[in-house]
């Protein structure tokens, strides 16, 4: 198990202090339009970290137009998880080296807490793998973003407290950040200690059936492993997938389009598909790297 002794803890200070502030509610108060609110920027936001930071920037699952590409690295970036480039350099690791010594967070391996969120202020973390992510690098805006990941949630929450004032800042800014922290970690520590394998990927990937509720389709986290390329990640009708169901709906208006599904082979599977059916993605997912 790898030991905590890279971790950089001062780095770890706005984190803990986006919980502590959360705690001013015992003084602003709490409203009903700010619990709206709170309710309004997860789930905006959770959908610009699952279809924008994982299944389009990661994954490259979907195309659509520079404009709307901005846009997702923007919102997602407002949830304070760090720049889109090193998001997706990090995810992609992720895939490459799943439950083994080089993945970035592995429960088996380095620990729950560790997985669920210590490994983002870990030294050997901080900059992203060399050539990971060239087919994002092209970009001007989303390097721009990427060096300044914290300038989306200052600009939201401003705007936010000069609209709505401290109650707003508090309950629906702060209180909406830390629940996506917590709803987007457990996919990284829970899905992989927490639910069923359908599919032997050979790492410890597994399906979570509140996690997909709370996370907007990411807990059917072993249907995912073992067709990364996939924009569907709830392969079967009752496997709720509310990111891909809104990706349909853009794919409908044209502002996304070639939205990659998985093929039959896995979904009408009747039988467990061994790891190599990992590999039956097409030439994007060459072309990022993967």
């Amino acid at each position: 198990m790898r030991t905590h002794e890279d971790i950089l803890y001062p780095k770890a200070a706005l984190f803990v202090l986006v919980h502590v502030t959360c705690l001013a509610a015992i003084w602003t108060g709490v409203t009903s339009r700010a619990i709206v609110l709170c309710a309004v920027l997860y789930v905006i936001r959770m959908f610009a970290i699952t279809a924008g930071y994982h299944r389009y920037f990661s994954h490259r699952s979907f195309r659509t137009s520079r404009w709307f590409q901005f846009v997702l690295a923007f919102v997602a970036e407002s949830s304070t998880q760090k720049g889109v480039l090193w998001w997706a350099a990090c995810h992609r690791q992720h895939h490459r080296h799943s439950d083994t010594e080089a993945d970035v967070h592995s429960p088996r391996l380095q620990g729950f807490l560790y997985a669920h969120f210590l490994w983002i202020f870990s030294r050997s973390h901080r900059t992203m793998p060399p050539g990971s992510v060239r087919d994002l690098t092209g970009f001007p805006e989303l390097i721009f973003l990427n060096r300044f990941y914290m300038l989306p949630p200052i600009v939201l929450a401003t705007a936010i407290w000069l609209i709505g004032g401290w109650t707003d800042l508090v309950v629906g800014f702060f209180w909406s950040t830390v629940l996506l922290y917590h709803a987007t970690f457990a996919i990284n520590s829970l899905a992989h200690t927490s639910g069923s394998q359908p599919y032997d990927t050979r790492d410890d990937s597994r399906n979570n059936w509140w996690l997909a509720v709370i996370t907007m389709g990411e807990g059917w986290h072993n249907n995912h492993h073992v067709y990364q390329r996939s924009a569907r990640q709830g392969f079967r009708w009752y496997e709720v997938d509310v990111t891909f169901y809104l990706l349909t709906i853009l794919k409908w208006v044209g502002v996304v389009w070639d939205v990659a599904t998985p093929p039959r082979t896995i979904t009408h599977a009747t039988r467990r598909i061994a790891a190599s059916a990992e590999l039956a993605v097409g030439p994007t997912d060459a072309a990022a790297g993967f």
